[in-house]
């Protein structure tokens, strides 16, 4: 990714954020160059009028204006002002339009990196922040590209052309004379753009709590509902936004001070043009038209001044910005493919030899002493209580995680010698917390394979017991459901899930506690389909209801990250221990019912 070929020092001055983004200027050359010589172009021809204006109040003053001089000034005043609309619109395609393909750029390659890291990097991050960065980051970083870019080369060139102007065509004497305030400007704005970049830093840290607020109180409205903690919530959202909003505030009240600061120096410098000036024409050493051309040409000055203490303001936003997102990108994945992984999916016998694993951050152990062998072909049951290590050891086969001491083979090879999407293409996957996206059922069902037909769709769904309830909806198969199936039961959403596993018919099924949601009846006709359907091909259920696995062939059962029992279910049921209990629990329970 471009972004993160740039070194990670850092560096002071206005200009890092510019060096920082070469590469991408150097990618858009021709449009950059473009609008800059544009932009070169009209700071030049801004600077015509008022000479024009200066030369007609002499002629006046002289009584040498005629008809044909007044026409032919005009004339030149027309075309300039014609060309200065043509170019202004020209330089905004060429800038502002590289801009947005810097941001869509970067979009982009924040995208890729969120997809490609592992479940370890979002449990690290707020997804509050990881918005941030995609949204008012972004923005941020595109008004530097463009309207920083405009602005650095149009205060530059524009009060290059207007100084050397005033200098060279009026007198430079009274352009030094005028341009004393200038250091003092310079300092205040520096000094303004060092408080400007910590305020606004703390602020985006703010706003990005402040996303993560909103989407935890959204996913949650159900929990916040019933246990009727509304008004906490409400509260607890109103302190953090009067929180973003005090250290917005804190750094518009830098902002405010550019445009006074800026506007008292420039007021000073025409108070020392007009004082001076003045002496100057009485003097002889200037005519009024210069000291008129002169003072338009200080007011033409406005515009640079201004820009550079705007500048500063949107340099130090970018800068942020870009610092956040260049760290963000430069984050590596802890999860590594070797230079010399198999892009052929794996087939054959699951072999399990893990020691030791502790997730990252963690010092207690999650697994210990991890070993078994499954068949290709053959169903396994991992059972045991909550938090035992059921969906990590799930987890691990999918490469979720690295860093466990020992081995998992799949196929007679190390599951690390082959490529992730090799892996993870012979793996079909239902998770506990299961997610439909905002698409109709056809589309959630088909996500893995999209250009699967309607017969296989239909299929997949009669499979998970689902195709009954789909046609009851008025649109069938094409009703849209929201980001979380918020129209669906529990039961429903899991077996739409498992439809979509079921469709790719995967060399492993993996359920991790999929059918929780569904009643026993439901759970039999799904465990018989499967049963019926993928013979020859390996399915581990994990579960907390026992009936779930009682058919396994073989059946694992976790307590502390330790295989604690391991059998068929004749086997473990003639054993005794905590499968035997929890199965005549359970059944208790269910004849309870």
């Amino acid at each position: 990714m471009a972004i993160v070929r740039q070194p990670n020092e850092r560096r002071a001055g206005l200009m890092r954020v510019f060096r920082d983004l070469f590469w991408f200027f150097r990618q858009e050359k021709k449009a950059y160059i473009t609008g800059i010589f544009v932009l070169v172009i009209v700071a030049f021809l801004e600077t015509v009028p008022p000479k024009v204006i200066g030369l007609l109040v002499d002629h006046v003053k002289n009584g040498t204006m005629t008809k044909e001089v007044l026409i032919r000034w005009i004339a030149v005043l027309a075309a300039v002002a014609a060309a200065l609309y043509g170019l202004r619109y020209a330089w905004r395609i060429f800038i502002f339009g590289s801009a947005v393909k810097l941001a869509r750029q970067l979009r982009n390659e924040l995208y890729q990196h969120f997809t490609n890291m592992s479940p370890s990097f979002y449990q690290r991050k707020r997804i509050g922040d990881l918005m941030a960065h995609a949204t008012n980051d972004l923005q941020a970083i595109q008004q530097t590209a463009g309207s920083g870019i405009l602005t650095l080369v149009d205060s530059v060139t524009l009060g290059g052309f207007v100084l050397a102007t005033m200098a060279f065509s009026i007198s430079w004497k009274l352009t030094l004379i005028s341009l004393l305030p200038m250091p003092v400007m310079a300092a205040a704005t520096s000094r303004y753009g060092t408080m400007l970049h910590r305020r606004f830093l703390t602020a985006q840290a703010a706003f990005s709590s402040l996303n993560d607020k909103v989407q935890e109180s959204v996913n949650g409205i159900r929990v916040i509902k019933a246990f009727g903690y509304e008004e906490h919530d409400v509260e607890a959202f109103r302190r953090q936004s009067e929180d973003v909003v005090a250290k917005n505030v804190a750094v518009a009240k830098i902002d405010a001070l550019f445009d006074p600061t800026i506007g008292l120096l420039v007021g000073l410098s025409f108070f020392l043009a007009v004082a001076f000036g003045s002496q100057m024409v009485l003097a002889g050493e200037l005519t009024i038209g210069e000291l008129v051309s002169f003072t338009t040409y200080l007011g033409l000055l406005i515009w640079p001044m201004l820009a550079f203490g705007w500048l500063f303001n949107i340099v130090e936003r970018g800068r942020a910005s870009y610092d956040r997102v260049r760290a963000l990108l430069a984050e590596q994945d802890e999860i590594n493919e070797r230079p010399d992984a198999l892009h052929i999916a794996p087939q054959g016998d699951i072999e399990y030899d893990v020691r030791q694993f502790a997730y990252p951050g963690e010092a207690k152990p999650a697994l210990r002493g991890i070993r078994f062998q499954l068949k290709r072909g053959a169903t396994l049951g991992v059972v045991g209580k909550t938090g035992a290590g059921k969906t990590t050891l799930l987890r691990l086969l999918l490469r979720e995680f690295d860093g466990y001491d020992g081995e998992i083979r799949f196929g007679g090879r190390d599951i690390r010698d082959y490529t992730l999407f090799a892996l993870r293409s012979a793996i079909g996957y239902v998770p506990q917390d299961h997610f439909l996206f905002s698409a109709s059922i056809r589309d959630n069902i088909a996500f893995a394979k999209p250009e699967a037909g309607e017969d296989e769709v239909v299929r997949a769904a009669r499979l998970a017991d689902i195709h009954d309830d789909i046609l009851q909806f008025p649109d069938g198969y094409e009703t849209v459901i929201g980001e979380r199936g918020v129209s669906l039961s529990g039961g429903q959403k899991q077996r739409l899930s498992i439809a979509r596993a079921l469709l790719i018919d995967p060399e492993v099924l993996i359920f991790d506690d999929a059918l929780s949601a569904v009643d026993a009846k439901t759970e039999a006709r799904i465990l018989a389909a499967l049963k019926q359907e993928r013979r020859g091909k390996t399915t581990i259920i994990a579960a907390h209801r026992l009936s779930a696995v009682e058919h396994a062939d073989w059946i694992l059962v976790l307590d502390g990250g330790r295989i604690v029992q391991a059998g068929t279910h004749e086997q473990l049921m003639a054993e005794g221990g905590w499968y035997r209990d929890m199965h005549r629990r359970q059944q208790l329970e269910a004849l309870a019912e």
